[in-house]
C-alpha cells in the first residue's frame, strides 16, 4: 500500500479520534523543536502502579534500578516546590521488554508519552533507586532536573514530567494499559535542532490538512452564515407574514365589530322604526275608531233629526187628518135631518152630538202645541166610523121608509107587469150569455185594441215626421254640416254608452250633460264644444239619436247583462221627465224594433214579402238571411226588460212629485192587453217572464190584491194556452215562467 496515502489516512484518523488529537504549532520549525516534542503526553499511572512496580522490582536488572532511582530523585526534586496531590512524570524513554509476545520493536519509538503517576509512585521510585544502574540514573537525573526546572514555577495542582522511554517487562505476554494525560510542551532548548525530511513532510502535511480543514471550516461557516441569514430572512418574512395576518385579523375583527355595531344600530333603528310604525298604526287605529264614533254619532244625530222630522211630519199629517175627521163629522152631523120618526131622529142627533164632542175634546188637547197621539187618532177614527155608520143607518131608515111607500104604491102595478118582468128576465139572461161569449172571443184576439193601436200609430207617425224633417240634415253635402252632425251624434250617444252599474253621482253627471245638450247649451265632446243651437234641426236630431241610442242599449247591453236595465232606465226616465219629446221618440223606436212592447202582433198583409214581414215582427234580416230564434228572443228580452224598468223607475233627483213620466198604469195596461191576446209560441212566455221579473214587484205594491188575482188568472187560464202552442224544443222559457208563477202563487196564497 502507498505510504503517502496511509499517512493521510492516519492523520485523518488521528484527527477524528478523541484519543489521538494532535496539537500542531507552526512555529516548531522556526524554534528548532522536535516535530513531536509538543505531542508528548504524560502517562497517568493507575492507583495499583506502585504494587505492580513492587512486584516487579526484585526481578529488574541493575540498569533498570538505577533508572528508577534517578527517576525518583527527579520526581522528588520536581515535586518538592509543588503541593499538588497528583504528580505527572515526563519520561524520555520507556522500554518494556516482553519475551512471550515475540515483538522486539520499541513500542514508543519516535515518540514520547506522558505517564500519569499515582500518589504512591514517588515512594516506589525512592524504594527502587539504589538498584538502578548508572546510565539510567544519570538519564533520570537529567530528566528530573528538566522536570524540576519546568515545574518549579507551576502552581497548578497537577505537574507533568517528560519521559524519554518507559519499558515495562511482562512475562505472560500481557499488556498493561497506561492512562494518558496531555502535558504542555517544554520550553525549547537554546540550541537549534534539525528536523528530518520526514518530519518536514509530516509538518507540511499537517499544515495542508489544517489549511484544508480551515478552508472547509470557513466554507462551512460561510454556508452556515448564509443558512443563518436565510433563516433570519425566512424568519423575518414569516414574522412579517404573521404580522400581516395579525393586522388582517385585527382589521377583520375591527370590521366585524364595526359590522356588529352597525347591525346592532340597524336593528335598533328598525326596531325603533317598527315601534314608530306600530305607534302610528295604533294612532291611525285610534283615529279610525274616533272617526267611526264621530261618524256614528253624526249618523245617529242625522237619524234622530230625520226621525224628528218624520215625527213632526207624521204629527202634522195626523193633525191634518184629525181636522179633516172633525170637519167630516161636523158635516155628517148636519145631514141628520128630521124624518117621519121623531124619536129616531132625536137618538141620531144625540149620538151625533156626542161624537162631535168627543172629537172636539181630542182636537182641544192637540191645540195646546202637542201632536195627536196614536190613541187620539184611533178615538177620532172610531168616532168617524160610528158617525158614518149612524148616517148610513139614518139613510137606510129613510130609504126603507121611501121604499115601503113606493112598494105600496107599485104593488098593484107589479102584479100587472109580472108576466112582462119574466119576459124581460129571460131576455136579460140571453143578453148576458151573449155578452160572455163575446168577451170570451174578445180575449182570444190576435191584435191589440183599437185604442192601443191608435196610440201606437201616433208615436210611429210622429217618428216618421221627425225623420222627414231631418232629411235635409242627414243628406247635407256641406262638410261643416256633416262635421256638426257627427259631433252632435257623438255628444248624444257617448254619455248613454257610459252608463253602467255605477254610483249615482256619475249618473247625475251623465244626465246633466244630456240635459245641457237638450237645452241648447254647449257641451264638450271629444275635446270640442258643440251645441244644438248651431243648427235649426239640431235639437230634433239629438232627441232622435238619443232615443235611438237608449233603445239600442236595451237591445244589446241589457240583453247581455240584465242588471244594466236599471241604470239605463233611470237615466232615460230622468231625460223623459225633463224632455217629454225624447220619451215619445223612445217609445217610437221601441215599438218599431219590438212591437211586443205595445203589445201588438202585426198581421201579414197582401203584397208584403216574408222578409219584410219578419222585419216588421222585429227580426234582423240581412244578406245572410234571418237571424236565429235565440238571438231574436235575446234582443226582445233586453228591450222588454228596459221598458219594464222605465215603467217602474223615476229619476230620484227630480223636482216633480208623483209617478214617473211613463208610470205603472202603462205596465198594467201592457199586462192586461197581453193576456187578452192569443199566446205566441216561445215569445209570449219569454216576454211575460222578463216583464214580471223586472216590474212584478212594483205592480204588486201598487195594485196588491188585483195583481195576485191577475197572477192566478195567468197560472190557471192563460198558462195552459201557452203550453198548448209551445213545442217540445221551446219549453225552456215555459219552464221559467211556470216556476215564477208557482213561487208567486205561493206568496199570494200566504198573503190571502
Amino acid at each position: 500500500m502507498d505510504v503517502e496515502s496511509l499517512r493521510w489516512d492516519t492523520i485523518e484518523a488521528l484527527n477524528n479520534s478523541s484519543k489521538g488529537k494532535l496539537k500542531y504549532n507552526g512555529d516548531w520549525l522556526e524554534r528548532g523543536e522536535d516535530i513531536l516534542s509538543g505531542c508528548t503526553e504524560g502517562l497517568g499511572l493507575s492507583p495499583l502502579s506502585g504494587h505492580i512496580i513492587t512486584r516487579l522490582s526484585p526481578r529488574k536488572p541493575l540498569g533498570v534500578a538505577s533508572r528508577q532511582s534517578s527517576l525518583g530523585e527527579e520526581v522528588s526534586q520536581s515535586s518538592s516546590p509543588c503541593s499538588a496531590p497528583n504528580t505527572s512524570l515526563s519520561v524520555s524513554e520507556l522500554v518494556a521488554p516482553s519475551k512471550k509476545c515475540g515483538s522486539e520493536e520499541d513500542i514508543l519509538s519516535g515518540c514520547t508519552e506522558g505517564l500519569g503517576l499515582s500518589p504512591l509512585s514517588g515512594h516506589i521510585i525512592t524504594r527502587l533507586s539504589p538498584r538502578k544502574p548508572l546510565g539510567v540514573a544519570s538519564r533520570q537525573s537529567s530528566l528530573g532536573e528538566e522536570v524540576s526546572q519546568s515545574s518549579s514555577p507551576c502552581s497548578a495542582p497537577n505537574t507533568s514530567l517528560s519521559v524519554s522511554e518507559l519499558v515495562a517487562p511482562s512475562k505472560k505476554c500481557g499488556s498493561e494499559e497506561a492512562v494518558e494525560t496531555r502535558v504542555p510542551s517544554p520550553s525549547p532548548p537554546p540550541s537549534m535542532s534539525l528536523l528530518s525530511p520526514r518530519a518536514t513532510q509530516t509538518a507540511g502535511c499537517i499544515r495542508l490538512c489544517e489549511e484544508k480543514h480551515r478552508a472547509k471550516a470557513k466554507k462551512e461557516l460561510s454556508l452556515r452564515q448564509e443558512r443563518q441569514e436565510q433563516q433570519v430572512v425566512a424568519m423575518a418574512n414569516r414574522e412579517s407574514e404573521h404580522l400581516k395576518r395579525f393586522e388582517e385579523f385585527m382589521e377583520l375583527k375591527q370590521r366585524k365589530d364595526f359590522q356588529s355595531i352597525r347591525d346592532l344600530m340597524d336593528r335598533q333603528t328598525r326596531e325603533s322604526i317598527g315601534r314608530q310604525e306600530k305607534l302610528k298604526e295604533e294612532h291611525r287605529h285610534r283615529m279610525k275608531i274616533l272617526n267611526l264614533r264621530l261618524r256614528e254619532a253624526e249618523q245617529q244625530r242625522v237619524r234622530e233629526a230625520g226621525l224628528e222630522r218624520q215625527r213632526q211630519e207624521e204629527g202634522r199629517d195626523s193633525l191634518r187628518n184629525l181636522n179633516s175627521i172633525q170637519e167630516e163629522i161636523l158635516q155628517l152631523n148636519q145631514l141628520l135631518e128630521p124624518g117621519p120618526a121623531p124619536d129616531d131622529i132625536t137618538a141620531y142627533i144625540t149620538r151625533g152630538n156626542q161624537l162631535c164632542s168627543q172629537v172636539s175634546e181630542v182636537v182641544r188637547t192637540t191645540a195646546e202645541g202637542a201632536f195627536p197621539s196614536v190613541e187620539d187618532m184611533a178615538v177620532a177614527e172610531r168616532a168617524l166610523q160610528v158617525m158614518r155608520a149612524l148616517i148610513r143607518e139614518r139613510q137606510e131608515a129613510a130609504t126603507k121608509a121611501q121604499e115601503r111607500k113606493r112598494m105600496e104604491a107599485e104593488e098593484v102595478e107589479e102584479r100587472r107587469k109580472q108576466a112582462e118582468l119574466k119576459a124581460r128576465e129571460e131576455e136579460k139572461k140571453k143578453a148576458a150569455q151573449s155578452a160572455k161569449e163575446k168577451a170570451k172571443k174578445k180575449g182570444l184576439q190576435n191584435s191589440a185594441e183599437d185604442a192601443t193601436l191608435k196610440w201606437y200609430r201616433g208615436f210611429q207617425d210622429s217618428a216618421s215626421q221627425t225623420v222627414s224633417s231631418l232629411q235635409d240634415l242627414n243628406s247635407a253635402k256641406d262638410p261643416q254640416i256633416k262635421k256638426l252632425r257627427m259631433e252632435l251624434q257623438k255628444a248624444a250617444t257617448t254619455p248613454v254608452s257610459q252608463i253602467s252599474s255605477i254610483s249615482g253621482s256619475q249618473l247625475k253627471e251623465i244626465l246633466k250633460k244630456i240635459d245641457l245638450l237638450l237645452t241648447g247649451r254647449p257641451v264638450v265632446s271629444t275635446g270640442k264644444s258643440v251645441s244644438t243651437s248651431q243648427h235649426a234641426m239640431g235639437l230634433e236630431f239629438v232627441s232622435y239619436k238619443l232615443a235611438e241610442k237608449f233603445v239600442k242599449q236595451g237591445e244589446e247591453e241589457v240583453a247581455a247583462h240584465h242588471e244594466a236595465a236599471f241604470p239605463i232606465a233611470v237615466v232615460a226616465s230622468g231625460v223623459w221627465e225633463r224632455h217629454p219629446r225624447v220619451g215619445e221618440l223612445i217609445l217610437a223606436h221601441l215599438h218599431r224594433k219590438c212591437p211586443y212592447a205595445v203589445p201588438h202582433y202585426p198581421p201579414l198583409t197582401e203584397g208584403t214579402s216574408l222578409e219584410e214581414y219578419q222585419r216588421i215582427l222585429g227580426y234582423r234580416v240581412d244578406d245572410c238571411g234571418v237571424e236565429g230564434q235565440d238571438s231574436f228572443l235575446k234582443r226582445m228580452s233586453g228591450m222588454i226588460r228596459l221598458y219594464a224598468a222605465i215603467i217602474q223607475l223615476r229619476w230620484p233627483y227630480g223636482t216633480k212629485p208623483g209617478p214617473g213620466p211613463h208610470g205603472l198604469n202603462h205596465g198594467w195596461r201592457w199586462l192586461a192587453q197581453m193576456l187578452n191576446m192569443e199566446p205566441l209560441a216561445d215569445v209570449t212566455a219569454t216576454l211575460l217572464f222578463d216583464f214580471l221579473e223586472v216590474c212584478g214587484h212594483a205592480l204588486m205594491k201598487q195594485y196588491q190584491d188585483q195583481f195576485w188575482k191577475l197572477i192566478l188568472i195567468i197560472q190557471e187560464e192563460y198558462f195552459p194556452r201557452i203550453q198548448l202552442v209551445t213545442s217540445t224544443g221551446q219549453m225552456g222559457s215555459v219552464m221559467r215562467l211556470k216556476q215564477f208563477l208557482e213561487v208567486s202563487s205561493d206568496l199570494g196564497s200566504e198573503r190571502f
